[in-house]
């Protein structure tokens, strides 16, 4: 079966975590980006030490929000942001996505 290429953007707080969470355990899914302005240019493995021993946690890091480039890294973007910040994202998100079908 495939699996689906993942990002989470404000994957350092609580609903980011526990996204982190059941995504690193999901068969389907495949981890590709997660986001926080806070923990750039650190791994998963840094920021929680209790995935440390899942293998994506030492390569997998942190980098700054950017939609255009999570529209082309992932099929799937969660954002585990407040409702207000969210919708910040939401736009150019799907804004990039409208335009790689055309």
């Amino acid at each position: 079966m495939k699996s689906n290429k993942v990002a989470i953007v404000g994957a350092s707080g609580y609903s980011g975590e526990e996204l982190v969470r059941l995504l690193l355990q999901h068969p389907q899914a495949e981890l590709v980006a997660v986001t926080s302005r806070q923990y750039a240019g650190q791994t998963l493995g840094q920021v929680f030490p209790k995935f440390a021993s899942h293998p994506k946690s030492q390569n997998l890091r942190f980098v700054e929000p950017n939609a255009g480039l999570l529209a082309k890294q992932a099929d799937v973007v969660f954002l585990a942001l407040p409702h207000g910040v969210a919708a910040e994202y939401a736009v150019p998100l799907l804004d990039a996505v409208w335009w790689s079908l055309i």
